[in-house]
């Protein structure tokens, strides 16, 4: 089914997969886990009550009970598994993709990503290949509403220091519309924090620019100190500085060291993926930290980070992780983190744009987006290329290829979820980096 993917169930409802294969999935999915309960949340995108329906049906005929929480974030899911002793969940949602699209998040006991790898495979051929016989004794659903419990859990990272901050917060019709009235009252302009899953002011994928050109007007329009927007599901959140420049999102790993590392004091290690920039790097360890790097996505970071038992990390698609979440992501609790740095820089005097600036001392290129059929040929034609020239200094392999050289690196790697292979250069000058990203694309256009 086209629908299974790396990390997740996901594709166009009634097209990749349909209310039968939800069926399925809530039947077996307690048999895959070994228990009799499992935690449910959604979203509002139009196709979501249809299929909250089938898969509580299927949970019921397995003779198991579904946890329903309602309306919330997947963060929250992810909250709730590990707080009430859950040994499988399930989140209904696309997260950033378009309207059409729906899905199903699934984790296991102390919300630990089910993956294609690590039961997903296993699930996709039980649908292929059994047959369901509903139990004699059926299961029934229990309503479970936590977001009271979840909002006192957030509240807790609201720091007082942002009070000052000129804030504009768009939160993309999406599932951070139910909290952030609640967590951040009357500071921030809110843009589009009404619940519509069909997403009628822009799509909830702020990787995009054209969905952030709202929110650079209106922290231009408001004079803000920054801007703030949220996905679809809110378990990732990126920025704006008050030039109304995008923020790249794995630059935010380093700004969280000034909390954690710095004012916190504490020790030890952060997470970053393979397209994280080498300034991170450099600016978690003047504060102490030392950095670990691992592949993109959930179904590996959250897992990394616990086995690391790391102190947070992140990603450049805009996902930060914290032990203090139980090693799992919520844009919240970074977006409230985040808010708080940036009020106390901004009581030293320092802008959003100077503090990034101040990190950002490599000319990095963003994330490439190549459509290519035979991907890992591409990957080699680079590799190739790229190390005749000059001795590395640094290859990883675990994640398509990251290089390091001696004055740049450059990560190549196939998409989990998209038809892409994704490039992405960083380099210590800017010529260098528009040089060695001319011959990249000649190399791949070809």
């Amino acid at each position: 089914m086209g629908a299974f993917k790396a990390y997740d169930i996901r594709g166009i409802y009634n097209q990749d997969f349909n209310q039968e294969d939800v069926y399925k999935i809530g039947y077996f999915l307690p048999e895959l886990l070994g228990t009799r309960k499992v935690l449910l949340g959604r979203d509002v995108r139009l196709s979501s009550p249809e299929i909250h329906a089938a898969f509580c049906k299927g949970v019921e005929d397995a003779g198991a009970d579904v946890y329903d929480l309602g309306i919330c974030t997947t963060p929250m899911v992810y909250w709730a598994t590990a707080e009430f002793g859950f040994d499988a969940s399930v989140m209904i949602t696309a997260s950033h993709n378009p309207k059409e699209y729906n899905g199903l998040k699934i984790s296991k006991t102390q919300a630990l990503p089910v993956g294609y790898d690590t039961g997903l495979g296993e699930l996709e051929r039980w649908l292929a290949e059994r047959v369901v016989v509903p139990a004699s004794t059926k299961g029934k659903t229990i309503s479970f509403d936590k977001r009271e419990d979840y909002l006192r859990y957030q509240k807790q990272w609201i720091s007082d220091d942002m009070a000052d901050l000129r804030i504009v917060m768009d939160c993309s019709n999406g599932m951070a519309s139910v909290f952030v009235h609640s967590l951040y009252g009357d500071r921030p302009v809110y843009l589009y924090d009404t619940l519509d899953g069909t997403f009628p002011n822009h799509e909830a994928n702020p990787l995009e620019p054209a969905n952030i050109e709202d929110l650079q007007h209106h922290v231009r329009e408001n004079k803000a100190d920054i801007g703030v927007i949220f996905d679809g599901d809110a378990d990732r959140v990126m920025f704006v500085d008050e030039k109304s420049r995008f923020i790249s999102p794995d630059l935010m790993i380093a700004v969280l060291g000034e909390y954690f590392l710095k004012e916190k004091g504490l020790k030890g290690k952060v997470l970053q993926d393979i397209r994280t920039s080498k300034a991170v790097r450099a600016h978690v360890e003047s504060l102490g930290g030392t950095m670990e790097m691992w592949r993109v996505g959930r179904a590996y970071a959250a897992l990394k980070l616990r086995e690391i038992d790391g102190i947070y990390g992140g990603e450049l698609a805009g996902h930060y992780y914290f032990r203090d979440f139980n090693y799992s992501d919520s844009g919240l609790m970074a977006c409230s983190l985040l808010l708080g740095i940036f009020g106390r820089f901004k009581k030293e005097g320092k802008t959003v744009s100077e503090v990034i600036d101040s990190i950002a001392t490599y000319a990095n290129s963003g994330e490439v987006n190549f459509r290519i059929e035979d991907k890992q040929a591409a990957m080699e034609r680079l590799r190739e290329h790229f190390t005749r020239q000059e001795e590395p200094q640094a290859f990883y392999d675990f994640d398509g290829y990251r290089i390091e050289f001696s004055h740049w690196w450059f990560n190549v790697r196939p998409s989990n979820t998209e038809p892409y292979l994704r490039l992405i250069m960083e380099a210590d000058s800017r010529p260098l980096l528009e040089k060695k990203l001319a011959e990249a694309k000649e190399l791949l256009l070809q």
